[in-house]
């Protein structure tokens, strides 16, 4: 516990929904919240571009579990539906094969059957077992653990019998394996680890939770798009009276010694006089963090160093574009286009030291659901395709991007007719732009990999061990990356600041 005089202050390093998440829930508790976030618009990953009337979430697009967003503004005294209109999502993903076959992916269990039936009738009853399976895991690993730190090696020791009889050492490729056998289905149901960074041979079979986890909730997209629900976390916050400072970039944080023992932070931000801070809650990059923001401090380089040996999350490169005739009939607001290789791809994606020449891809079509993300008769889009980070292939992405752009769009074709003669803006994202852009270390787009060993208790904490007053939230720290895992760190996190500075 930490025993202070007057209201704690809090200082929030960056806006995305974990930053936001914890700033609302700090400020509801009683501790005054300032945010810093270095871009000109709040939103992390989840910026907004705009262009000539087409609005392009530029990151979180599968919003699942609303649940997680109704606590966050109950926690508040708020209610969500006041602020922002969720919207269903059927199906939640369109699945399409170059040899021609597709995959309606839904939470709806008999359409789901009879399309497994179609392609290997023998498969339905593993699916069913799979199912069931997922229910278990999703219990154990999304009700019970998902908004609860693990501070102490104790806390794994506590659920290494779930993890031990769910089999968590095994891959979700593998795991998926034991109950189907058609290759499409195998794929259809592993996929969904890459969702959060993860490679479907590598990731833990825990993160089969998220099949359930859709099921039981559902999928869905905010009327607006994904920064209106930015938008509505920043409303909330500042309603609740904290600070948001925008194109305030942090230029690094002292720690100070105080004669009462407790820490203060003193934060050097652009433009403004530093001001110091009775905890620091950063949502910024883990190794950004800790070699940039408190690199003058020795546990800081201790930090920095054992990062630098984890695995990490593979990057994307990303493309935004508009065209001026509508896809509607042609493509689901989620499209997953697998290319001609799925483990070999992978293998090139996650350890490869080279650009494959193939690729996967994820399209996003929003005006599907919200066609007032275009001008009328236009359609906005972005497609992602996962790509290695920098520090697996060096990649001249300056002179790349151009190219890679040209056949992404050649290639969407297939679902997309005529579509490079109706494209009329596009703009993208590379792994470049994420170290430049979002200090991203190696340009990952999902902070540290999701594997069993970078999980739980050996993920960078909740709350720093050898920092005082150091908070983490977002994809590096527990549960991990996607937008259920990200605002449920800030749920643990603040939890924890709560119960140590009791105000």
């Amino acid at each position: 516990m930490v025993e202070l005089a007057q209201q704690p202050r809090a200082a929030v390093i960056g806006s995305g929904f974990g930053g936001l998440a914890a700033a609302i829930r700090l400020q509801a508790g009683g501790i005054h919240t300032t945010l810093y976030e270095a871009r000109d618009r709040p939103g992390g990953r989840a910026y907004v571009y705009e262009d000539s009337g087409f609005v392009f979430d530029a990151g979180p697009t599968v919003i699942t579990a609303p649940h997680i967003f109704e606590d966050l503004f109950t926690a508040a005294g708020r209610r969500l539906s006041d602020y922002v209109e969720l919207l269903p999502v059927e199906p939640f993903y369109r699945l399409v094969w170059e040899d021609g076959v597709a995959f309606d992916y839904s939470g709806d269990s008999a359409a789901m059957i009879e399309q497994i039936r179609k392609l290997r009738p023998q498969d339905v009853p593993g699916y069913e077992r799979f199912v069931e399976y997922a229910r278990r895991v999703f219990e154990a690993g999304y009700r019970e653990l998902a908004a609860k730190p693990f501070l102490r090696f104790s806390d794994m020791v506590r659920v290494a019998p779930d993890l031990i009889r769910l089999r968590a050492d095994r891959s979700v490729y593998r795991t998926v394996s034991r109950f189907v056998q058609e290759e499409h289905v195998r794929q259809a149901l592993s996929f969904h680890s890459l969702l959060v960074g993860g490679n479907p041979y590598e990731t833990s079979s825990i993160y089969t939770l998220i099949h359930y986890l859709e099921r039981e909730w559902g999928v869905c997209f905010p009327r607006g798009g994904t920064g209106a629900l930015i938008a509505a976390f920043v409303r909330l916050f500042e309603e609740l009276g904290g600070a948001v400072h925008l194109s305030t970039p942090v230029e690094g944080i002292e720690l100070l010694e105080t004669q009462n023992g407790s820490p203060r932070h003193r934060v050097r931000a652009g433009g403004l006089e530093p001001s110091d801070f009775d905890l620091v809650v950063s949502n910024a990059d883990l190794h950004h963090t800790y070699s940039s923001l408190y690199g003058s401090t020795p546990a800081a380089r201790k930090m920095e160093r054992r990062l630098e040996r984890m695995d990490w999350s593979m990057s994307l490169f990303v493309l935004y574009f508009g065209t001026d005739r509508r896809y509607v009939d042609d493509v689901a607001h989620h499209t997953i286009l697998f290319g001609p290789r799925y483990k070999g791809l992978l293998d090139d994606i996650f350890h490869g030291k080279s650009l494959p020449h193939d690729f996967s891809l994820y399209l996003h079509a929003p005006t599907v659901t919200d066609p007032s993300l275009a001008p009328p008769g236009c359609e906005t889009f972005y497609v992602l395709s996962p790509v290695p980070h920098l520090g697996n292939a060096r990649v001249d992405w300056d002179a790349v991007a151009p190219e890679y752009a040209e056949r992404i769009l050649a290639y969407l074709e297939r679902v997309l007719p005529d579509l490079r003669s109706h494209v009329v803006t596009k703009r993208w994202f590379t792994p470049l732009d994420f170290k430049s852009e979002l200090r991203s270390y190696l340009g990952t787009a999902f902070s540290c990999a999701p594997k069993l060993t970078q999980s739980a208790w050996f993920r960078p904490h909740n709350r720093d061990d050898s920092i005082p007053g150091l908070y983490l939230v977002g994809a590096g720290t527990h549960p991990g990356a996607g937008v259920p895992g990200v605002v449920n760190s800030a749920k643990a996190t603040a939890r924890l600041i709560l119960e140590d500075f009791h105000p």
